[in-house]
């Protein structure tokens, strides 16, 4: 979808900074219940990995990796349910360069596949494969699944730490052996912007077939890498749901979606509207939390406590960078110590409460000391309270 240009209150930098963009689409490939269940202490039942593929389907997501079926019997479990449903996703499984896994794919009925295998000198010394032999079990396994119509997406494990040469060959090794689609992957999540770029364009020099961009966010530029990698010509980006997995996790992918269709006019099939609902439910579910100033889906968002702030809440242009209801979230204004008089005015008319003028700075000391005392906020309730005292 397209975000509304309505809803968008950008100024007009961008668009000098860029230029005019030609409006493109991108696929959503999420991989919440492979890459994202990998968070330390998270443990998915297959009802549960239903429920929220059932949830990702809703939200547009075009590919839902539906998990990697030799990890135990509850994961295979899982992708049969999820198989079955009758999502219009496109479900795809994950497996190792290695025949059994593909086989354990065909169990499982599914016909698409990503086919992970090393490629950096590092990864393969730990794993004890020389180049050669990887690139012969990359060979065997790609047409092992080719042979029985399964679709594959070659995916090259820390590709963006491996020697160029070797990684092109890597390439060229899978797609000549009919993988159909290809996944550039920086797996610890090393790569700068600017270098998710350079690799997704030599790739493409490489192999003529779609390419993926997988990536991680150690160092906080998941979704800028994301970016710069459509931007370099990525027709797919993973991630998960909140961004969740292990380490510093996934790039997020609504977050990612936003971005690109907020500021890059690049269009997602991906509900904004929906990415709240669905980020929470897959926290309760998942048991963790995310930070309440997280992008698009954290609490305070679009919740105002300071005075300052709070003197602009008739204006939301002012103060936020897009409409709250683009995301279906709440507007809120809320009380603490941070509190300024037309906090006190406003939450007076929000809650009905007649309020001489010449009581409001009484009443929003009172505030104030509350919320300190509290090291909080000040309820609706405790507000009422302290207005009905006055």
């Amino acid at each position: 979808m397209s975000v509304p240009p309505d809803k968008l209150y950008l100024g007009d930098l961008n668009d000098r900074a860029l230029g005019e963009q030609a409006r493109r689409h991108v696929g959503l490939y999420d991989t919440t219940l492979r890459d994202g269940e990998q968070a330390v202490g998270v443990a998915l039942d297959p009802e549960q990995k239903l429920e929220i593929a059932r949830l990702l389907d809703g939200l547009g997501i075009d590919r839902i990796e539906a998990g990697f079926p030799r990890v135990s019997a509850d994961d295979a479990r899982a992708i049969e349910l999820i198989a079955s449903a009758g999502l219009n996703a496109e479900i795809w499984g994950f497996s190792r360069a290695v025949r059994a896994d593909v086989e354990a794919l065909l169990d499982v009925g599914l016909r698409h596949s990503v086919i992970e295998a090393p490629v950096s000198d590092v990864k393969l010394k730990a794993y004890g494969v020389d180049r050669e032999t990887m690139l012969e079990r990359i060979r065997k396994a790609v047409s092992f699944a080719i042979d029985y119509d399964i679709h594959v997406a070659y995916f090259a494990v820390d590709g963006t730490r491996a020697d160029h040469e070797f990684l092109e060959l890597a390439y060229r090794t899978a797609v000549e052996a009919g993988a159909g689609e290809a996944v550039v992957v920086d797996t610890l999540g090393v790569a700068t912007p600017e270098a998710a770029a350079y690799l997704v364009e030599r790739v493409r020099e490489w192999v003529d077939v779609p390419i993926h961009w997988h990536g991680h966010n150690d160092f906080g530029l998941a979704t800028p890498s994301a970016v710069a990698a459509v931007k370099a010509g990525a027709t797919w980006i993973h991630g998960t749901i909140n961004g969740m997995g292990e380490r510093a996790g996934n790039a997020s992918l609504p977050e990612v979606a936003l971005a690109l269709g907020a500021l890059y006019g690049v269009d997602t099939n991906l509900k904004l509207e929906r990415a709240r609902e669905v980020s929470q439910r897959v926290r309760e579910l998942a048991r963790y939390e995310v930070e309440p100033w997280k992008p698009l889906v954290g609490a305070t968002l679009f919740r105002r406590e300071s005075g300052a702030v709070a003197s602009q809440f008739h204006d939301p242009p002012s103060i936020e960078p897009y409409a709250a209801d683009l995301v279906a979230a709440d507007r809120v204004l809320v009380l603490g110590k941070k509190s300024g008089l037309d906090s006190i005015r406003i939450k007076c008319d929000e809650l009905g409460l007649e309020v001489p003028a010449e009581k409001h700075a009484d009443l929003l000391a009172r505030v104030k000391e509350l919320g300190a005392e509290k090291r909080g906020l000040v309820s609706d309730a405790e507000f009422r309270q302290l207005a009905e005292t006055l």
